[in-house]
């Protein structure tokens, strides 16, 4: 699964680093507009993501966790392929918020993961699994700039990411193996939104949603505006796409060498006190990337961020799910994405009015301020029972 979960985020990376360029290309060229235009883009499959991810972690307690993981990997690359076609903004736009009603491979893949491991180890693997996302976060853009710096076409690579979907989705429901039992019927079982309720009532789910949206607020909010920060650098050079294809890798190779550490970490010495250091050093490196004058230093900073961050999300994930049991895993990990979606909504959406608003390097002084936030919210959390 994880090299599957590499793949998988891989193919998506192929293209999406190239939003903003895209747009240019269908016609839209005053800076501003692209900056918001790009927000909403690369925000709104997040927001549709959000109100379906519950819904599909129920069906994933139901029918079982790899149908759920086929099933997004084949929609998905469906929905990359309308991307492809997409003649003007507004189809785009469209075929976005489509991908987000069809998404649920991370979530699906998480409840996998955290029904089959040892609960002492939960940590660990999710960091593992954030490995795989983050590999695949390397790859995708290194390979997707390439093919765009060959095509001169932005249409073309999402052709890319619909073939690896599909890969990924027989490669799957080939080879993954899942010891699933469907539960017996309860004629009083309460319905999903009762049950959406029960668990966000738990005290230590609702914080946790929240450092999960606001983690991946700090995280989205840069999106749409670093291909147009790097072309701010070195204007429309040749090698445009590939600087900022390697602007998105480093955060993946950061994660991949920090993710299983801290992951593992988390499980000896506390889910609170990993989640402290992640955000106190991801905000330090952050707030100076407003400041540099030249790609390398962005790179080089970018990939300070990446080392801390491999230690954010999974340690909320694992925290999670440790205090529910594996048989309400798809739910709990459906709502804990929803709080993802969300912040990958608002993340965009925020980072491009905010760029269009006050430029693009206010975007970063403000990401590395809500993630100053968060760090006090996470400090203010009591530290669970099987992490003190």
């Amino acid at each position: 699964m994880v090299g599957m979960q590499a793949f998988s985020n891989g193919s998506f990376n192929l293209a999406l680093p190239f939003i903003p360029l895209l747009i240019q290309q269908i016609g839209i060229h005053d800076p501003a507009a692209v900056a918001a235009w790009s927000g909403l883009v690369l925000s709104i499959n997040a927001l549709t993501g959000a109100i379906f991810a519950p819904v599909w972690g129920s069906v994933a307690d139901r029918v079982g966790r790899k149908a759920m993981v086929v099933r997004s990997s084949i929609f998905g690359g469906l929905t990359a392929a309308l991307m492809a076609l997409a003649p003007n903004i507004y189809l785009l736009v469209t075929a976005r918020a489509l991908m987000g009603v069809a998404g649920g491979f991370s979530s699906a893949a998480a409840a996998l993961v955290g029904s089959i491991v040892p609960e002492t180890s939960l940590g660990f693997a999710l960091g593992w699994m954030a490995t795989g996302q983050m590999a695949g976060g390397l790859i995708g853009p290194l390979v997707g700039g390439a093919i765009c710096d060959a095509l001169h076409d932005y249409h073309l690579v999402f052709y890319g990411t619909t073939i690896g979907t599909f890969i990924c989705a027989l490669v799957v429901g080939r080879f993954v193996k899942e010891n699933f039992q469907r539960a017996a019927p309860e004629r009083t079982k309460p319905p999903i939104w009762r049950q959406l309720a029960d668990i966000m009532r738990h005290p230590e789910m609702t914080p946790m949603f929240v450092v999960v949206m606001l983690g991946q607020i700090t995280i989205f909010s840069v999106n749409p505006v670093v291909a147009l920060y790097v072309q701010h650098m070195i204007g429309n050079a040749a090698y445009l796409a590939t600087f900022v294809g390697a602007s998105f890798a480093v955060v993946g190779i950061a994660d991949l060498i920090s993710s299983p550490f801290l992951g593992k970490r988390s499980d000896r010495i506390g889910y609170r006190r990993v989640l402290l250091i992640a955000i106190a050093g991801a905000a330090l490196f952050t707030i100076p990337q407003a400041f540099v004058t030249n790609p390398w230093e962005f790179i080089a900073l970018r990939f300070g961020v990446g080392l801390f961050l491999g230690g954010m999300i999974p340690t909320a994930y694992a925290w999670i799910g440790g205090i529910f049991p594996k048989e309400q895993r798809g739910l709990v990990y459906g709502i804990s994405y929803s709080a993802s979606f969300l912040g990958q909504f608002l993340g965009p959406t925020i980072g491009g009015l905010l760029a269009a608003r006050f430029g693009i390097p206010a975007v970063f002084i403000a990401v590395g301020s809500v993630m100053l936030l968060n760090l006090v919210w996470v400090a203010r959390v009591p530290t669970p029972q099987r992490s003190a």
